[in-house]
This record gives structure tokens, sequence and C-alpha cells, in this order.
């Protein structure tokens, strides 16, 4: 492993371990937040103990997403300061102000945490709101600064240095709203569907199943309607990779050659080598319409695209298929879950999917960041930084891996040990207050 893989591999991991914490941060909130809005309607005790228990999960994971991010940070300059000399002046302001948000979203977990008797119930519900949405608000900012890598904007590029800068136009870029848009879906799609298969898993053990089904009718709310739209969402992105990286996209789809009628490919195994892909499903002019709205547009191919400039293919393909497949599977599970919620019932093979399903979310959330950093190589600032030149000149690199494989370890049996923990003590009170609970 050179230096140049170590450094790619630790920043991708510390990124692949923070955007699951970040994506519960943003999103988890929400879902307490509408738990405790039912128990101040309905005084039922199972909604309060639903709505402490995600309280203290959100606390938990808020640390441990504040711990993860700040690895992150310190790894932007550590590993790729030539990135950093003339990234950082440009797109530092959505970094700011991300900071302030996330300063915000800690002053409201204190206030929610410590306020209970001490607030007035709707204020105190507030402060529970405001930490969905400074989290929320936190994250388009992060991906706004990702967007900028993307389709870089606000600045001149002069002889190897960035002249003109403007902050606004760097943070508003080309990329900045169909990556908010699509991410912050992934997010409510992956954790509603997450936390709704752990709520089934315990409604068909039988413990508390009423406060259970009320727990995943909540987050499924938000996971199936994140789901609906993510097709649209998708479609959206699509066309402007199509228009602004046209050699991420065709990596994706693994189309080698400029085509009219382009068609849209599932699965297949890419061959780099032939400029084929192997036992692939394919839908004639599927992909024109998706990139250009129109069934016979040329769609541009990786043969206008200098060789080494390529992405790898074979990796991005993948993970483009991994995607959609599992937004596909979730968006079928999402109806079913407004038939069902309509008939009110709730078949323990619909339950049994649910469980199956709770990672899926957070595999495609990891599968479409593959493609979005993946397919953008080998540049770290499309078209104007390669990734080789931005990387530290220190040796070493892979003992930061290293390090960070014990690490993150440590903190998810944490994690783990602590959530158990919490999930016990609930069923315990629960159990305590059954008969009120009936009541």
């Amino acid at each position: 492993m050179d230096d140049l893989l170590a450094a790619r591999a630790t920043i991708a991991f510390s990124l692949g371990f923070h955007i699951i914490f970040a994506s519960i941060g943003m999103t988890m909130p929400f879902f307490m937040s509408a738990a405790h809005w039912r128990w101040l309607k309905t005084k039922d005790p199972a909604h309060l103990e639903l709505t402490k228990m995600w309280m203290r999960g959100v606390a938990i994971l808020f640390a441990v997403g504040a711990v993860s991010g700040t690895v992150v940070a310190f790894q932007l300059g550590l590993l790729w300061p030539g990135f950093m000399k003339h990234a950082g002046p440009i797109f530092g302001m959505p970094f700011s102000w991300e900071g302030s948000a996330f300063f915000v979203e800690a002053v409201a977990i204190g206030l929610f945490l410590y306020g209970w008797g001490r607030m007035k119930p709707w204020l105190h519900w507030a402060t529970g709101l405001v930490v969905g949405i400074a989290g929320f608000t936190s994250g388009i900012f992060v991906v706004a600064a990702n967007g900028w890598m993307n389709t870089p904007a606000g600045f001149d590029w002069v002889e190897g240095a960035a002249i003109n800068i403007d902050p606004v136009a760097a943070m508003f870029n080309k990329a900045w709203l169909h990556q908010t848009i699509h991410m912050q879906l992934a997010a409510l799609q992956a954790v509603g569907f997450g936390v709704a298969g752990i709520h089934a898993a315990f409604y068909l053990r039988g413990k508390a199943r009423e406060m259970h089904l009320g727990a995943l009718k909540i987050a499924l709310t938000f996971g199936a309607v994140a789901s609906l739209l993510m097709p649209f969402s998708g479609h959206f992105a699509g066309q402007r990779v199509a228009e602004y990286q046209p050699a991420k996209l065709a990596a994706a789809e693994g189309l080698f050659v400029t085509t009219t009628n382009a068609p849209l490919i599932i699965g297949g195994i890419p061959d780099v080598e032939t400029q084929t892909v192997r036992y692939a499903i394919e839908i004639p002019g599927a992909l024109s319409f998706l990139a250009h709205n129109d069934f016979n547009t040329a769609v541009t191919g990786l043969d206008q695209i200098p060789r080494e400039d390529w992405p790898p293919v074979v990796v991005t393909h993948f993970a483009f298929q991994v995607m959609v497949g599992i937004g596909g599977i979730l968006a079928l599970m999402a109806v079913l879950y407004f038939v069902f919620l309509k008939k009110k019932r709730w078949p323990g093979w619909f339950m049994k999917a649910l469980i199956i399903c709770a990672p899926l979310g957070f595999i495609a959330i990891e599968a479409g960041w593959v493609v979005t950093e993946v397919g953008r190589q080998p540049w770290i600032i499309q078209g104007v930084m390669r990734t080789k030149d931005a990387v530290t000149p220190v040796p070493g690199m892979q003992y930061h891996l290293y390090l960070l494989f014990v690490l993150y370890a440590i903190i998810t049996v944490a994690v783990v040990w602590l959530f158990k923990r919490q999930v016990r003590g609930m069923h315990k009170r629960l159990d305590d207050t059954e008969p009120s609970t009936k009541a």
C-alpha cells in the first residue's frame, strides 16, 4: 500500500464511518420530536418512554458524530495539505456555517436533555425540534462543500493558484442543490427503515408491542415518504451529473461509447479492456431519457474522456447498481407500508422484511458516496487538482489507517453496549408500569 492509497483509504474509512452517525444525527431528532408531540397530545406513558429512549440515543450518537467529524476535519489538513492550501480559503464559508449549526445543535441538545420539568412543555418540545433543524442544516452545509469539489466555482485558477475568490458562489455551486436534496432524503430513508427494522424485531418478540408499533409508524412514515421521493431526486441529480460530470455518469452506467438512444444498464460486469459490459440487462433509450428527457439525445461515453481521466469504472458501476437497486426495494416497501397502514394490519412477513431491510438504507448511503467520490477520480477538485497532487509528502500514512481501525472498533463496541443498556432499561420500566400503559 503506497502513501496515496493509504491516505485515500483512511479518509474513505473515516467518512464512511462518520456519514452513518451524521445521517442519524440529522434525522433522529425529528423522530424524537414526533414521539414527544404525541405524548404531549395523548399523555400516553409509552410515548414518553419512547421519547426519552430516543433522546438518549440522539445524545449518544451526537457525541460519536462529533468525535468522528473532528477526526475527518483533522485528516483534511494532515492527509491533504495540497488540497486545503487552495480549497480552504474558497469553501471555508460552508464549513464555518456548519460549525455554527453544530453549536446551535449542541446547545439545543443540552436544553432538551436537562429541560424536563424546568421548561414549559411546548417550549421544551421546541428545543428538541431545533436539534433536528440544526443537524439538518449542518448536513446541507457539509454537502455544499462536497458539491464544490465536484463542480468547483467561485474562483479563477491562474498558474496553479486561486484568485478572485467569491465564497458565496463557491458555496452555491452547480452541484450543491441536487447533492443536498439527494443526501438529506437518503438520510431520512436510511434512518427511517433502520429504526423501523429495530422496532419491528422488538414487536415480533412480543415486548411492549404497542409502543414499538407506534415507534415503527413514526420512523417508517419519514422513511417511506423519503423513499418515494428518492427516484425523483435521483432523476434530478442524474441530469446534473450528465451535464457537469459526464465521466462519472459514463462510469456509473458502464457507457464506454457515446451513444444516441443510450440504454439504461441494469447489473452487468464492466470489462475495461474490451470496453463492454457483460451479462447486463439493457432498457433501450432509458439512459438518454433519464439524462436529457429525450430518448434520442446522445449521452457522453468514456470515449470522449482522456483515458488518464477515467474514474475506476468497475467500482463506480457496482456502487451505482447497489444504490439504485436498494432504492427500488425500499420504495416497494414504502408502498406496502402505506397499504398496511390504511388497512391497520401488520403481517408477520412484512415485519420480518422490515428487519431485513433495516441496514439497506445505510448500505445505499455508503454506495452513493462511493459513486460521488470514486466517480470523481482522479480529481480531488474536478478538472482543477488531481488527488495525487494534494496528498501529504509525509510517509507512513498506512499507520493512520490502522489506528482508525482500532479507534472506531472501540467506539462501535461502546455504542452497541450503551444502546443495549438503554433498551433493557426501557423494557424494564415499561414492564413496571404495564397496567397504567394499558389504561
